[in-house]
């Protein structure tokens, strides 16, 4: 239906209602009518996400991102539910410097991957706005291919400025997709830092994305994230000169060489790859699938999957104090006016401390 300017009948000032626009994330999602949002039951939620529906799969994933407690409630007996239909994928970590290329190496990889049969789910962890809580998006808009593919589902994650908060939200999105059937599951973390501790903490194989010719090539990276790294991929070799790559991988494999044996009895690899020419993306995935093998013939796959979920257990119960915490109203009673006396040396900051836990433990 179209409404006419008060002024006059010209066409260009005209509004049109009900026009929806396209998902560039999941274009299947959008054109919905009203009467398709309405508030669905926990079985509802289960039998669509099971069947691989997957606008039931992303209005699942928004019950686990919300912060209304009736919302996660209901999130965590989807979840519940679900929960023997989980576990049956491989989990990959992906992370690397930024300006690597790594929306155009997933999109290439996750194309090759979904060409073999499978399905895939790519979980970005975004960076966000401090103020908003607004995740940006604009790497996932140029996975055209990939995002517009039945067979895979993208979804951003925005942090909020809370790491801990988002990597709750990752892990229980993991398991709602493998309960859709997505045998293969990318996480992407938003560059080198500290995210990809966490990461590290709930993927099976973990992929560090660097380029040749850029300077010093172990500048910046912590030692931390090279020794979590099960393979080094140098992306970007069509950019780079033949002496500046084969300069990179002895460099790479020789740091490799200083740090400790894995547990997983696997020995990290260094390889070259392009995601523009797809040049050894194959090989990469192949590397993936020999890793997986050697570890599930070896025990270490479910022996580190199991040593995850007991990680994740306490992580959630360090996450939910801290949230109870703050938002019990007898420490929010007090806690500006207790920091005050700590800004103004009137008080330590243990015996700060010591305060709002006892008012906290004194309101129950």
């Amino acid at each position: 239906m179209t409404k006419p300017s008060d002024s006059n009948n010209d066409s260009s000032l005209s509004v049109t209602d009900g026009v929806n626009q396209q998902s560039a994330i999941n274009p299947q999602i959008t054109n919905r009518s009203n009467n398709e949002r309405k508030t669905l039951s926990v079985d509802e939620y289960v039998q669509g996400i099971k069947t691989g529906d997957r606008t039931i799969l992303s209005r699942a994933i928004t019950l686990i991102e919300s912060t209304k407690p009736s919302d996660r409630e209901l999130a965590q007996d989807i979840i519940e539910q679900c929960l023997p239909d989980t576990g049956n994928s491989i989990r990959i970590g992906i992370t690397g410097v930024p300006g690597v290329g790594k929306s155009t190496f997933i999109e290439s990889l996750g194309n090759h991957i979904i060409e073999e049969g499978k399905k895939l789910a790519v979980l970005a962890i975004d960076p966000s706005s401090t103020r908003t809580k607004g995740s940006i998006l604009g790497d996932k808009t140029r996975m055209e291919k990939l995002a517009t593919n039945d067979n895979a589902f993208i979804r951003p994650s925005p942090t909020g400025g809370s790491l801990g908060g988002v990597a709750r939200k990752t892990r229980e999105t993991i398991y709602l997709c493998e309960a859709a059937g997505y045998n293969t599951i990318f996480i992407e973390t938003v560059g080198v830092g500290q995210s990809e501790t966490t990461v590290h903490s709930m993927v099976d194989f973990f992929l560090l994305l660097m380029l040749a010719g850029a300077g010093d090539e172990l500048q910046g990276i912590k030692r931390g994230i090279m020794e979590m790294a099960d393979t080094i991929a140098i992306n970007k070799i069509d950019e780079a000169t033949e002496k500046a790559v084969t300069q990179a991988v002895r460099e790479y494999k020789n740091a490799l060489h200083l740090y400790p044996e894995m547990k997983s009895g696997w020995e990290p690899k260094v390889t070259t790859c392009s995601a523009i020419t797809e040049e050894g993306i194959e090989d990469i995935w192949n590397t993936i699938q020999e890793y997986i093998s050697l570890t599930k013939e070896n025990g270490y796959f479910q022996n580190n999957r199991n040593r995850q979920a007991k990680h994740w257990m306490y992580d959630t119960i360090s996450n939910q104090l801290r949230e109870r915490f703050y938002d019990n109203p007898a420490v929010k009673e007090q806690q500006e006016h207790i920091e005050q006396q700590v800004l103004d040396g009137k008080l330590s900051s243990f015996k700060a401390a010591q305060k709002l836990l006892e008012s906290y433990f004194n309101s129950f």
